[in-house]
C-alpha cells in the first residue's frame, strides 16, 4: 500500500502529512523521501527543541541520516516559538526544496494552508502574567467566538488567545478574520491524513512511553532537571512531567506510564477532531493498513 500511495504522489508538489501522535507519520515521510527525494520538515511544536529527542519521538540520528531533515531540535529549551516563527522558517524551504512536511500540530498546517494573521509579538510581562493563571482563569476572559474556534482543553492555545487579547485589545477570532491568503492554497500540495481509529492507536500509545523511559527519556529529563519549568512551552511536551516525577520520586514507573498514556490518548483524540474538521479534503489513509504494508 505504501508503494502505491507514494507512486501516486506528484513529485513537483510538497507533501503534507498529518495524523495523531503515534500513528506512523514519520515513517511514511521517510519512505516518501527515500523513494522520491525531498527534505522532511518538522510540523510538531514539541520536536523543535533540542532537549527532547526520545520524549517527543523525534526521528533518530540514524533516520535523519537516511534523508535530509529540517526544523528538528534546532532551538534551545527557552526559545520563544509560535506558528508564525514556524511559518517564516518553512517558507524559504518551500521556495528551494521539495518539502515533505510532517507532524501533529494542526495549527502549523492551518497557518500554511489557510493563512495566518499577522499578530504583534506578546510583551514579556503579559506572558509572565499569563503563566501565573490557571486554565480556568484564562478561559473565563476569552470572547465567545474565540472559545468556539480553539481547543479549550489545550492550555497553550488558550493562553495564546488570552495573551493576544490582553496585548492588542482585539480577540484572536478578530485577528483571524483579517487573515491573508495562505502560502499553499488548495491544489498546491498533496495532503495526507493518517486515519488512526482509537482501537488501533490506543495499544500503541500504552506501550510507547514505557519504551521511551527505557530508551533514554530519563537521561533527557536528568539533563534538564535543573532547568525544568512546567509553564515553559518546551517542558509541556507530554511525558516530561512524568519523567521528572520519576526522578524526584513523585511518580512510580507504573504511575508515570499510566499518566503519560492517558495524556497522550486525550491529545490524540483532540488531534483527530481537529483533522476531521479542517482536513476533510485531504487524502485519508488508514494508518493500520499502512503499518502492515
Amino acid at each position: 500500500m505504501i508503494r502505491n500511495l507514494i507512486s501516486a504522489l506528484p513529485t513537483d508538489l510538497p507533501v503534507l502529512i498529518a495524523g495523531p501522535t503515534a500513528s506512523g507519520k514519520s515513517a511514511l515521510a521517510l519512505a516518501i523521501a527515500e523513494a522520491q527525494g525531498g527534505v522532511i520538515v518538522n510540523a510538531d511544536a514539541s520536536q523543535v527543541y533540542d532537549c527532547w529527542r526520545v520524549i517527543t519521538a523525534r526521528p533518530s540520528a540514524e533516520e535523519e541520516a537516511r534523508a535530509p531533515h529540517a526544523l528538528y531540535g534546532h532551538l534551545p529549551y527557552d526559545a520563544p516559538y509560535s506558528a508564525g516563527h514556524w511559518l517564516r522558517e518553512v517558507l524559504p524551504i518551500l521556495q528551494t526544496e521539495r518539502a515533505i512536511i510532517v507532524g501533529g500540530t494542526g495549527l502549523y498546517f492551518a497557518a500554511l494552508t489557510e493563512g495566518l494573521a499577522e499578530i504583534p509579538e506578546t510583551p514579556a510581562q503579559i506572558r509572565r502574567d499569563a503563566d501565573q493563571l490557571t486554565l480556568e482563569d484564562l478561559s473565563a476572559d476569552l470572547d465567545p467566538e474565540t472559545v468556539q474556534r480553539i481547543d479549550m482543553a489545550n492550555r497553550a492555545r488558550v493562553q495564546r488567545a488570552w495573551e493576544v487579547q490582553k496585548a492588542t485589545g482585539r480577540s484572536l477570532a478578530d485577528w483571524q478574520d483579517d487573515t491573508g491568503p495562505p502560502i499553499l492554497a488548495h491544489g498546491a500540495f498533496s495532503g495526507i491524513v493518517l486515519d488512526s481509529p482509537k482501537e488501533w492507536l490506543t495499544p500503541r500509545i500504552e506501550t510507547r512511553f514505557d519504551q521511551m523511559l527505557r530508551g533514554g527519556a530519563l537521561d533527557e529529563a536528568r539533563a534538564m532537571q535543573d532547568r525544568f519549568d512546567p509553564v515553559s512551552p518546551s517542558c509541556r511536551a507530554i511525558g516530561v512531567k512524568e519523567a521528572m516525577g520519576l526522578l524526584n520520586g513523585s511518580f512510580s514507573h507504573e504511575e508515570a506510564v499510566t499518566s503519560a498514556s492517558i495524556a497522550t490518548r486525550q491529545y490524540a483524540k483532540r488531534q483527530r477532531t481537529w483533522f476531521r474538521a479542517r482536513m476533510e479534503n485531504w487524502q485519508w489513509v488508514t494508518a493500520e493498513d499502512l503499518a502492515r504494508s
